[in-house]
């Protein structure tokens, strides 16, 4: 247990650093996008790939991923029932809010988290690929039909734009070669997985980059569906992972900890990314983003120290 705290101490560590660099103006907090590009286009995909072509697809495929579908499909019913019903929000709000309960940031802080807490990169890479292969369209179609931005998608874009994005191709190549057996060379992997290792450190520096020129939203409109979405995101979403990954399906010791960790992780950045597209409760997706990516740090430190 010591050794897993550790690790997810050196975690913080870093982030802390990159909000100390930009504290003090070492790096400016827009900086943080340079980063953040370096490792969503360039270094994380070389990881991914690196991490899952080697991996046993049996271990990839876990019962955590039971867990975390768990997690997605009772924080969005209560987001949903709450925002639809209750409050009479719009489609496009409702949906934001939903995403936003739920779509957790398997990117820049789920993989650092999977590699240096848990010990396996390639753990994440099956929430990775459900939330861009499934949840994400699904989300679109469902946006086109309700948010209010100029400019529609069709279907067929919609569901090809996941295949646009340089983390889903690595996942799938990796989960191609994976299954095919091929022994890659070590003069290919070599360059791959050096440049792989930048990335847990480029995408923490960024993160804590990005917490050194926040501010809390000051928008009005969208309070109680943020206090909602937070509470389900940070506290819901992770004791649900927890409670089934215990009690439904067993699981114990690294497993078990990885679907509440992976339970815990903040709400996902491209979420603002999709309200700002659709012109869509953009408020609530830029409190959102904040607020639980915040109090996710003390919150995954808890559980990997309890668990």
């Amino acid at each position: 247990m010591s050794g897993v705290v550790a690790a997810f101490v050196a975690l913080v560590s870093v982030a802390v650093l990159g909000f100390v660099v930009g504290r003090a103006g070492v790096l400016r907090a827009q900086d943080e996008l340079v980063l953040s590009r370096l490792a969503f286009f360039v270094a994380m995909p070389a990881l991914l790939f690196a991490t899952v072509s080697a991996a046993d697809l049996g271990s990839i495929f876990s019962p955590v991923l039971l867990t975390a579908l768990a997690g997605v499909v009772v924080t969005q019913a209560v987001f949903v029932a709450v925002a639809r019903f209750a409050w009479r929000r719009s489609r496009g709000e409702v949906t934001v809010g939903a995403l936003a309960s739920s779509y957790v940031n398997a990117g820049n802080l789920g993989i650092p988290v999977a590699v240096y807490v848990l010990g396996d990169g390639a753990l994440v890479a099956p929430i990775l690929l459900t939330q861009l292969l499934v949840i994400t369209p699904a989300a679109f179609l469902a946006l086109d039909g309700g948010g209010r931005g100029a400019r529609r998608t069709s279907a067929g874009e919609t569901l090809l734009r996941p295949l646009r994005n340089p983390l889903t191709v690595a996942s799938l190549l990796g989960l191609a070669v994976a299954a095919a057996g091929i022994d890659l060379p070590a003069m290919l992997m070599r360059p791959v997985e050096l440049v792989g290792g930048a990335a847990v450190p480029l995408a923490l520096l960024a993160y804590g980059l990005s917490l050194s020129g926040a501010r809390p939203a000051a928008e009005g409109g969208h309070r109680r569906e943020l206090v909602l979405v937070v509470v389900l995101k940070n506290l819901v979403q992770p004791a649900v992972a927890y409670l089934v990954g215990r009690y439904a399906l067993g699981l114990d010791g690294t497993d078990l900890m990885a679907a509440t960790l992976f339970g815990a992780l903040p709400t996902a950045q491209n979420i603002y990314v999709y309200a700002v597209h659709y012109d869509t409760a953009r408020a609530l997706a830029r409190g959102a983003v904040l607020v639980t990516t915040v109090l996710s740090i003390p919150i995954m430190t808890a559980v990997a120290a309890l668990l």
